[in-house]
């Protein structure tokens, strides 16, 4: 194609817009897999205590290959308007490379979020909770992390267990090794709680009482926001994909074009 041709021209404007929306769209995930990382809700700590993290290796590669979506977006830019070959087969190739990895993460985020069902949480639970030893550092690094976790969603989402109290009733555990069902047949955690942070009846909770003992189970407040962030990871993910591949494809018969 000589430089000058409209045929050219139009192709240059198609490049240049595609790339524009990718370049976008990059620090779209970019943000996205940074809030996701920032872990709000402090659930990180859960997933690494059941060796079931891989979900945030995809937000962590969503999150490099964004970045990168966002600087090669320029190379594609400049490289259409100058219909300069070299820039732009670097441009291919290096957009070829960084594709791969959010084809990766995307994989990733979707098959790991059908691993969040209730007994993940309940055995880690069971086992972790309230467990003063471990085989190393490390494990007992996890069960106090799992333990100040399981504290402060209990309080914070006013809910009990994964399921509900019956979870520390129905199961073995080390909190009920730990602790006299006549003493307390769940943590105090579960119970309505004043102001100051007490529970506003020790016996009704002890007993089970409606109103002196949280009923709902946590399982929801866990799963609901690592769904939502994973399905945001992904499906996001695989829409800047299919954009993605419709520019490099316009963009390498751009460059078998060019004279």
């Amino acid at each position: 194609m000589p430089k000058g041709d409209s045929g050219v021209r139009c192709f240059q404007i198609v490049l240049i817009f595609g790339n524009v929306v990718i370049a976008m769209c990059g620090l779209a995930l970019t943000a996205e897999c940074i809030f996701f990382l920032s872990d709000q809700n402090g659930y990180y700590d859960l997933l690494d205590a059941s060796y079931n993290d891989d979900i945030f290796a995809a937000a962590w590669i969503g999150l490099f290959v964004g970045f990168a979506f966002f600087l090669l977006s320029f190379m594609g830019l400049i490289g259409a308007m100058k219909s300069n070959k070299k820039l732009l087969l670097a441009y291919i190739l290096l957009m070829v490379f960084v594709y791969c990895f959010e084809v990766a993460s995307c994989i990733t985020a979707v098959t790991h979020r059908d691993f969040f069902i209730p007994n993940l949480f309940l055995k880690q639970m069971l086992q972790r909770y309230q467990d003063p030893g471990g085989i190393d550092l490390d494990e007992q690094n996890k069960n106090k992390a799992t333990t100040n976790v399981w504290n402060r969603l209990m309080l914070i989402n006013h809910c009990c267990g994964v399921n509900g109290p019956q979870d520390w009733q129905n199961y073995t555990s080390t909190f009920r090794t730990l602790n006299s069902d006549a003493e307390f047949p769940w943590p105090r955690q579960c119970c309505v709680m004043k102001e100051e942070g007490l529970p506003i009846n020790v016996a009704g909770c002890q007993l089970g009482a409606p109103g002196f003992l949280y009923t709902t189970g946590c399982y929801e407040m866990i799963a609901g926001p690592l769904n939502r962030h994973a399905w945001g990871v992904a499906w996001f993910g695989f829409a800047i994909l299919c954009w993605t591949f419709v520019v490099l494809v316009l963009s390498m018969y751009y460059y078998t074009r060019i004279d």
